[in-house]
């Protein structure tokens, strides 16, 4: 694209974002979690018509050069939103195949007092790479994992650390999670290549965290709790829970392992997971269909495997299973709730092309520049600017993208791969949000765990690493290359 002939300086491109910041702070207040329901897309709408006025008015931009930047902004994210449809078919899928439930059935077994927030954060892990959500696994297992831990004897500030220091580290590098495909797709990573790459910051990070909290579990003494057993027997009674569910994921690790792209291993993951539930869950695709408790199921008809197929695939559904917080869970909305994540990304792909096409996002990019004289202070300023993206926005969604957008340029003319960028995004947006009392993610979880955000901080050990690792192996130069490297 041409650059414009008359760039606006440095500081009135600020105006943008100093406007998204007032009018998001005012959405927040107002929405609540609900803002990302459409009230923070329209926001980032409207600062992109302020960037349009701006230009056209005082730098005489023409409309065909702004439209120009703002269309090749949203084509560039056409995958990325098929992917995330996909994400919501292989979460529904996999969810009514029993696969999930079987995940969380035996993480629920392996609970006891001496190892209870090593526990309680690996299950966390596990369950939030299986639904590609930290949120949902938080709200619903966390909330049960809170009680079990004070039960026994732990501080909510140690269990509530525990829970989302796992949640968040499976939400980070699941690839049903809707804020990894948003950090690769806002940097223009390959799914797959960003996940793997952010293994080298956030396998250190996920070892020290999950360690601590193993040395500080085998230091306590208290009795076991009930909760647990409870959650696994409501399970086994709805789901046939076999070690062969677990064919589905191994073939999507497998899939994933020999690069194969994201959409046809996501498309594969998501047939799998229907034909898995087809086989081993007949009665939970009758339930779907029907509404009728699991309990009276006598048999699968077409009509009933055919649209409770569908439903799993597009959403949403709910499961019973007898237990309140165990529905929460294990309901799924398939593609229909990936719809405000995707409404999020062409919002914020067309304030991006607005910035792009006025010349502002150029301004910025030099600004940045003159400080930053290596790898260490590219990777510090970006985690740093996500962080600050968490505070001054109160979103992470919109942190990942402002972030993503601020630096992309200016890592191509640094020669540095898009893989760096993603993975340094990541490393402190996505994960930093939680820490922050005003952020939409701070806020959620102190009110679902019932546990304020300055309590829990101080054990969010993930969290807290994330970042620092990040710009650890940055100050080592380790696994980073310019793109002339190869």
């Amino acid at each position: 694209m041409k650059e414009p002939s008359k760039l606006p300086s440095a500081w009135v491109s600020l105006i943008p974002f100093v406007f998204l910041t007032a009018i998001l702070s005012v959405v927040i207040r107002v929405f609540g979690s609900g803002a990302l329901d459409g009230a923070s897309q329209v926001s980032l709408l409207l600062a992109a018509a302020l960037v349009t006025a701006i230009s056209m008015i005082f730098y005489k931009v023409s409309w065909e050069q702004l439209e120009e930047g703002i269309l090749d902004n949203v084509r560039s994210v056409g995958t990325a939103i098929i992917v995330l449809f996909l994400i919501g078919a292989v979460a529904g899928s996999w969810m009514a195949s029993g696969i999930v439930p079987m995940m969380i059935y035996y993480g629920m077994n392996i609970i006891t007092p001496k190892i209870f927030l090593f526990a309680t954060c690996l299950i966390c892990a596990l369950i939030s790479v299986m639904t590609g959500s930290s949120w949902t696994t938080i709200a619903t297992i966390g909330v049960a994992l809170i009680g079990i831990g004070t039960a026994q004897g732990y501080s909510p500030g140690w269990t509530a650390g525990a829970i989302i220091s796992g949640a968040y580290f499976g939400d980070k590098i699941s690839p049903l999670s809707d804020t990894t495909t948003l950090a690769s797709s806002s940097t223009g990573t390959p799914l797959f290549t960003h996940i793997r790459y952010m293994m080298k910051t956030t396998i250190p990070s996920f070892v020290i965290a999950i360690t601590v909290f193993l040395v500080v579990s085998l230091c306590h003494s208290s009795e076991p709790g009930s909760t647990a057993a409870e959650f696994a027997s409501d399970l086994s009674g709805s789901f046939r829970l076999t070690p062969w569910l677990m064919v589905t994921p191994l073939i999507t690790a497998l899939l994933i392992s020999r690069k194969t792209p994201a959409l046809l291993t996501l498309f594969i993951a998501s047939l799998l997971g229907i034909v898995t539930a087809l086989i081993f869950q007949p009665q939970i695709l009758w339930h779907i269909s029907t509404g009728q408790p699991v309990g009276d199921f006598a048999g699968l008809g077409f009509r009933d495997a055919f649209r409770g197929c569908m439903l799993t695939v597009y959403g949403p559904t709910s499961i019973s299973v007898g237990n309140p917080q165990l529905d929460e869970l294990i309901a799924t909305n398939g593609i229909t709730g990936m719809l405000p994540t995707v409404f999020l990304v062409i919002s914020a792909s067309a304030f991006g092309g607005a910035l792009v096409g006025s010349g502002m996002l150029v301004s910025l990019t030099r600004m940045l520049q003159k400080g930053i004289r290596s790898t260490f202070g590219l990777v510090s300023s970006t985690v740093g600017t996500g962080i600050f993206c968490d505070m001054i926005t109160g979103d992470q969604y919109l942190s990942i993208i402002l972030t993503g957008s601020l630096y992309k340029e200016l890592y191509r003319e640094k020669g540095y791969e898009n893989r760096l960028l993603s993975r340094s995004v990541e490393d402190s947006a996505t994960v930093c949000s939680v820490l922050i009392p005003w952020n939409s993610c701070g806020m959620t979880q102190a009110t679902i765990l019932k546990v304020a955000t300055p309590e829990y901080l101080p054990f969010c050990l993930f969290n807290i690493i994330s970042p620092l690792m990040s710009i650890l192996v940055a100050a080592l130069g380790w696994k980073i290359r310019k793109r002339s490297a190869g």
